[in-house]
């Protein structure tokens, strides 16, 4: 009968062995300030073809407007998109359509018109939703999950949470890029005109009311 020996060294040494390569995998290594999940701006085109020349001088035929408008429905139109209008006909009366069912959900026409992905057929005229979408891949993240830390290196899921939220807060993703540009109208004029109207008005047990406030005139 063969009996098998066992060095007691041998046995201490391999747990040893399994905890020292365990503790080298995952080991934070960016030594930076910054996440290296930063938000990934995407922009998307949307095409839809209008047929154009309606004899009631709309610009559009009879009926475009209203497919239009259940277009911008199932797209779900929202504040962030933009709304381009390529004519080959340059006609003002088509454009002034398009922008009249744009500005039920608040959407102005950009002036700017992309390049169109193929030939826009005379007669028609395509209405383009440009929309951005921010997104933060990979996260959460905790592949460096190791409680050895010898380059100081920062957590593989630090800024995780802060950049998912931005990118799922923003209103305008674009504005990521480079930032919102200026309108020309003060936002914080008009929104405080809004708070004073509250402020000076005096208590309701007197029976007053807010009174009315806008923006036109600004």
């Amino acid at each position: 009968m063969r009996h098998r020996t066992f060095s007691s060294a041998g046995l201490i040494l391999a747990p040893m062995l399994a905890l020292a390569l365990a503790g080298c995998g995952g080991i934070p290594s960016n030594r930076s300030m910054e996440s290296v999940h930063q938000p990934v701006v995407e922009r998307a085109d949307y095409t839809l073809d209008l047929t154009t020349g309606g004899g009631n001088g709309s610009g559009l035929a009879y009926g475009e407007q209203g497919r239009l408008s259940g277009w911008f429905e199932a797209m779900g139109l929202k504040y962030g998109d933009r709304v381009y209008v390529d004519d080959p006909a340059a006609n003002p009366a088509t454009r002034g359509a398009v922008e009249a069912v744009a500005s039920r959900y608040g959407i102005f026409l950009s002036d700017q018109t992309p390049q169109s992905a193929g030939y826009v057929a005379p007669g028609t005229a395509r209405v383009f939703i440009t929309r951005f979408k921010a997104t933060v891949a990979g996260c959460p993240d905790w592949s460096a999950n190791s409680d050895a830390n010898p380059t100081n290196g920062l957590s593989t899921n630090f800024g995780c949470a802060t950049n998912a939220n931005v990118a799922a807060m923003v209103a305008n993703p674009e504005d990521l890029i480079h930032g919102s540009r200026d309108t020309g109208i003060t936002v914080v004029t008009t929104s405080n005109k809004a708070i004073d109207a509250y402020r000076n008005a005096p208590t309701t047990g007197q029976g007053s009311a807010i009174s009315q406030t806008g923006t036109k005139g600004n």
